[in-house]
Parts: structure tokens; C-alpha cells; sequence
């Protein structure tokens, strides 16, 4: 199976709550990057009506809470991955600082913020739809 990532992911594990309308879980999150993140799959989560999730995570050692709003994009007995569709400009700039600081590489950093926001505004012509 070929790599279909164009982001790096930066290992990051702390608690996460997930919430999808009147649904909530607590889990893990296993790494997150620009584009979305990867989750411990709850014992006892259940797959709504919509793929359209709330992630929210503290970072470790400060007060600071990233929220993005992200969509289901694939799953299996362990895990869940998720494609962020929409961050507030803080958690985004809080983001952008924890990936800048693990990947060590600015240029690749400026590189992947340039495609994402081609990649957003291309979602945003074209939204998927489902089948």
C-alpha cells in the first residue's frame, strides 16, 4: 500500500475528548499533524449518522486547548483518523507550533501550510459527498 500522506505527522500522545451531537468520548490521541489527527479508538464508541466530529486536546504543561472540527476519514479496531475540515486561527497557530517544533524544518513547515490551504480551498468548491 503506497503512502498517501503530504503532512507531517508528529507523535503526540495526551487525552482527547471527541464529541458528535449528543455523543462524547474520552480517548487517546496517538499523533496529529496540519491536516488531521489519529485516534485511540474508545471501547465503546459507536459511528453517528454524520462523519463530522469536535477533537479537543490540551497541550501538555499550559492552559492551552486546540479545537478543530474534523470528519471520519478512516478506521479500524484500534485506531480512528481524522481529516480536519475547519481550526480557529488559535489552535491552528498553537498547532503550527508544535509541528514546528518536532519537525525541525521550517521550509518543509511553510511548504505544507501552503498546501493545505490550497487543499482547503479546493474542499471548499468541491465538498465530498457521500455515497
Amino acid at each position: 500500500m503506497s503512502e498517501r500522506r503530504r503532512f507531517s505527522r508528529v507523535l503526540y500522545s495526551t487525552k482527547i475528548h471527541m464529541s458528535q451531537g449528543n455523543h462524547h468520548w474520552h480517548s487517546e490521541l496517538i499523533d496529529v499533524s496540519l491536516q488531521g489527527a489519529l485516534v485511540r479508538r474508545p471501547p465503546d464508541w459507536q459511528h453517528g449518522e454524520t462523519l463530522d466530529y469536535h477533537l479537543s486536546f490540551h497541550l501538555a504543561g499550559s492552559d492551552i486547548t486546540i479545537h478543530m472540527e474534523a470528519e471520519l476519514s478512516h478506521l479500524d479496531e484500534e485506531k480512528l483518523g481524522f481529516y480536519c475540515h475547519h481550526i480557529d486561527i488559535d489552535s491552528a497557530t498553537h498547532l503550527k507550533r508544535i509541528i514546528e517544533l518536532n519537525i525541525g524544518d521550517e521550509t518543509l513547515l511553510h511548504r505544507e501550510l501552503e498546501q493545505l490551504l490550497q487543499e482547503h480551498i479546493q474542499h471548499s468548491k468541491n465538498p465530498p459527498t457521500m455515497s
